[in-house]
């Protein structure tokens, strides 16, 4: 036990002087060694960048390069796996398992597959045809890795093919017959959720897919989670965005051409349905209050009330700003769309307006000032 009166000893005290101070010699022998250190690294990059290639065991005349149409290119050395990896993936016929066709054409069989790759869901058929076209396919089960169940299951659903409860079923009723999918829990077949509402189309996915490998372009919680409680997932759940149609990214593009903001016409603009949503029609509201600063025109899925793509992108990119309100969930298309166009997107979550009292005010406060 320590004495009461002990007190530590105060290193950093300024009257403790057994530190060396630091003189000249030592801040010009720090300089030496920072400047030695460097040429050093430098010897040494060069020497090995001069060697053969040979001795790092790359072979560079054998380079893996994607060609793009803008004339530029893609190039890297064979490290890794490089072009050797070797994967094998298995796509699954729609004539091979009770169901799936189905799951891509709906119960009439009617709904083409040229009919789902238009719009921002189009990646559940863009993902399918490019994998029956990859070099790493194999019509062999037995030889795969990997095993992709193809399904149009959100654009069946918008186009009246089949109800949630026949999806529902229909997938249960495909995945019974898979005997790859039982060997392994399922955990090396993929699946492909295009949309914000993500696997929840498949309304007994926690219960059948939770450990397969899931596209979907919004990971929290896999889509929906409103009142939804999200079992514990196993799988790999992978996010990318919705479908922008191929001019977009192009350059040049004619549908994508922003305007100067000079020229813009509004300051704001919401181009979506209201899909009876809360925030989206208070959205529309205000435009009729504020009709030379927000468009916000009541659009349909079809009918004259429907933009078409090329009227679309010449609104959207009207405005300086360009308003995504959530739908189903957070994840909106609208957001990535307006990148194109130069248009500020504004990301906001308006479906509950009781809890957003004081966002209505600053967008109203907003519309007025300006």
């Amino acid at each position: 036990m320590g004495s009461p009166n002990f007190k530590p000893t105060r290193i950093f005290s300024p009257h403790h002087h057994n530190s060396p101070p630091c003189t000249r010699t030592h801040q010009i022998g720090a300089l030496l060694l920072v400047a030695s250190t460097f040429f050093l690294v430098r010897l040494f990059d060069h020497l090995f960048s001069t060697c053969p290639p040979s001795s790092l065991n790359h072979d560079h005349t054998s380079q893996n390069f994607v060609h793009f149409s803008d004339g530029g290119s893609l190039s890297w050395p064979q490290i890794g796996y490089g072009s050797h990896l070797s994967l094998k993936i298995y796509v699954y016929e729609e004539d091979e398992i009770d169901g799936l066709k189905e799951l891509l054409r709906g119960r009439e069989g009617k709904i083409s597959a040229d009919a789902c790759v238009k719009g921002q869901w189009g990646t559940q058929v863009k993902i399918h045809r490019s994998l029956l076209q990859s070099r790493f396919r194999t019509r062999k089960k037995e030889e795969a890795n990997l095993f992709f169940v193809p399904a149009y299951v959100k654009c069946v659903r918008m186009m009246g093919g089949l109800n949630d409860k026949e999806i529902n079923s229909t997938y249960v009723k495909a995945l019974s017959q898979m005997p790859y999918f039982r060997r392994s829990g399922g955990r090396d077949h993929i699946f492909v959720f295009p949309s914000g509402a993500g696997a929840h189309l498949f309304r007994s996915w926690a219960t059948y897919i939770n450990r397969s490998i899931i596209l979907t372009p919004e990971c929290r919680g896999i889509g929906l989670i409103r009142k939804i409680r999200v079992p514990s997932i196993h799988g790999k759940i992978l996010s990318f965005p919705g479908m922008l149609k191929m001019g977009m990214t192009k350059r040049g593009a004619v549908t994508a051409q922003p305007l100067p903001l000079s020229k813009r016409k509004y300051l704001a603009n919401y181009l979506g349905r209201a899909q009876g949503k809360a925030g989206r029609l208070k959205l529309i509201e205000l435009a009729k209050q504020y009709p030379d600063k927000l468009e916000c025109p009541e659009l349909k899925f079809s009918g004259p009330e429907k933009l078409g793509r090329m009227e679309y992108f010449h609104h959207l990119r009207n405005a300086k700003f360009c308003v995504a309100p959530r739908g189903e969930s957070s994840w909106t298309l609208r957001f990535y769309e307006s990148f194109f166009v130069v248009c500020l997107s504004l990301s906001l979550s308006l479906s509950h307006t009781h809890t957003h009292t004081h966002t209505w005010r600053s967008i109203k406060v907003i519309l007025f000032i300006f």
